[in-house]
């Protein structure tokens, strides 16, 4: 469950107040709006890398406001995934095992269940550099969902693929549904994504969170422009200013609400 409560913040002169919605447990949710409003920047206070001025932010039923990200039990995939050029794709899924000092066998049976499940078994000994567009996204998902996270948080995960690729990723995405049954927050501008993946839609617009039903997207006059056609240009992001690091994302820490079946 996502639950975020009043939330203020500021990043330079943009700001956000009251910022109030709810992802239940085990939904799939979709945030829409114009590039540029803030969608990026709620998703990163969610995940403990923006401070925020006040507000609640609950996720699985504990509040975390005042967590650590890795402390939140959070998958994140950013817009460009953040992986890492000196990194193996097998190293990629095993790193946040690795920090949480998981024995070695558990590492390899755990890696092995992600490449099966993301169909990247013949992809292990690969870099980054000599991967497509939707492999790499595979790989970030996959490092996301290692530790398994009660919550999924993807940011524009589909936009810079092309349609087949983007139609394989939406299987994907429904199978690591079912597989994994983990609550997802997933940022995009586009109306078919919403379609295709979301139990539950809301629309930022001028600070203002509305949430609309899926069934309904089609006859708002807001998202009858302004989404599938617009620019992909990026909002500012705390994760890729931080791009060079040695540590993904959220990859350490530990995950007290969510024990797994395969204690370090």
């Amino acid at each position: 469950m996502i639950l975020v409560e009043n939330l203020s913040l500021r990043v330079g002169a943009f700001a956000l107040s009251g910022v109030t919605f709810q992802v239940s447990q085990g939904e799939y949710g979709i945030l829409m709006g114009r590039t540029g409003c803030g969608k990026t920047t709620i998703m990163e206070s969610i995940c403990g890398l923006r401070p925020i001025l006040s507000g609640r932010i609950v996720l699985m039923g504990r509040d975390v406001t005042r967590l650590k990200p890795a402390e939140r039990c959070i998958g994140f995939v950013p817009q460009d995934g953040a992986l890492f050029p000196t990194m193996t794709v097998r190293q990629h899924l095993a790193f946040a095992l690795v920090i949480r000092k998981w024995k070695r066998r558990q590492i390899e049976r755990r890696v092995d269940e992600l490449a099966e499940l993301l169909g990247i078994q013949h992809l292990l000994h690969r870099m980054p550099a000599g991967l497509s567009g939707g492999e790499r996204q595979r790989v970030a998902l996959g490092r996301a969902l290692a530790a398994r996270p009660g919550v999924l948080c993807l940011d524009e995960p589909l936009s810079a693929l092309d349609d087949q690729t983007r139609e394989e990723m939406y299987a994907l995405l429904k199978s690591v549904r079912e597989a994994t049954g983990v609550t997802t927050l997933h940022i995009t501008h586009s109306r078919s994504e919403a379609e295709r993946l979301g139990d539950r839609l809301f629309w930022l617009h001028d600070g203002v969170i509305r949430p609309i039903p899926i069934g309904e997207l089609h006859s708002v006059p807001e998202l009858s422009a302004g989404t599938d056609d617009e620019p992909r240009q990026r909002e500012p992001s705390a994760v890729r200013k931080t791009a060079s690091c040695t540590e993904p994302p959220l990859s350490s820490g530990t995950c007290p609400s969510r024990p797994t079946e395969e204690p370090p």
